[in-house]
């Protein structure tokens, strides 16, 4: 089964399609995320060594999350170019990984830049082609299913935890790291539409993350947990952004955003029973 391309938002479409957001320097390394930055010194020099690490960290701490047993099955949704795939593959010995993503565009990409992780381990990799809401794998396939920014972008969450729970076995967990507002408070949406472009655009979504927390238990998942890294996110991206953007332009409203209570950066998990 292929997914409907026309499900894709148009933003999403020109952002991860000819846009292609991971050549934007911001985006250092392929990968595409705000970074988790606990163990850079922010009060030195960034470069591209830094950045990198911060998003590899993010993808640490969110596979760290997930509770990875021996020799698991992973499943990333929203996998862009696989690089978070491949770190899995390196570092966490899992028996096989799987990397889903809406857009035909990225995985093209992600074949092409996994190149030689394909090659010299056939069977531990593989690239798939779906939707967060209607996944094309059999149930109780994997382990975990990690998502890692990502969320932001799934029009429904619902359906995303209903298929989360169906690909997971009895015992597998989910860890979910992104963007939500802070609570449920009416005129959240226009808020963030006034800050940043990308909830203007329509690319990014405003939901408080207890939209997702209710999804899981309605899915049925167990021990939903929230945590917040926004410290560990937010100060660290908005100086690496200060390469590029000065202050009161829009992408440094994403710190302001933090700092007013409107948005926070978590990790999100549950478990299958």
């Amino acid at each position: 089964m292929v997914a409907d391309e026309t499900a894709m938002r148009p933003a999403v479409r020109e952002t991860y399609g000819p846009a292609d957001l991971s050549r934007a320097p911001i985006f250092a390394g392929g990968f595409i995320n705000f970074g988790y930055w606990r163990a850079i010194d922010l009060s030195g020099p960034l470069g591209e060594a830094e950045r990198v690490r911060s998003q590899e960290d993010l993808y640490r701490h969110v596979l760290d999350a997930a509770g990875l047993g021996n020799e698991p099955k992973v499943l990333e949704v929203g996998c862009g170019l696989g690089m978070g795939c491949a770190l899995t593959l390196r570092e966490y010995g899992p028996a096989a990984v799987t990397g889903l993503d809406v857009h035909p565009e990225q995985l093209r990409r992600a074949r092409s830049a996994q190149a030689d992780l394909l090659h010299d381990k056939p069977g531990r990799l593989r690239f798939v082609q779906g939707t967060a809401e209607r996944m094309p794998l059999p149930a109780g396939e994997f382990d975990a299913v990690v998502s890692v920014e990502a969320a932001q972008h799934f029009p429904d969450l619902d359906a995303f935890a209903a298929e989360a729970a169906r690909v997971l076995r009895p015992g597998g967990r989910v860890a979910v790291a992104s963007f939500f507002t802070v609570d449920d408070a009416p005129g959240r949406p226009e808020e963030l539409a006034k800050l940043l472009e990308t909830y203007a655009n329509g690319l990014d979504i405003a939901r408080p993350v207890t939209a997702l927390t209710d999804a899981f238990r309605a899915a049925g998942l167990t021990g939903a947990r929230v945590e917040s890294i926004g410290p560990q996110v937010w100060q660290g991206w908005d100086r690496w952004l200060s390469r590029w953007w000065a202050p009161g332009t829009w992408p440094r409203n994403f710190l302001r955003a933090y700092e007013e209570r409107i948005l926070d950066y978590y990790v999100v998990t549950a478990a299958r029973p």
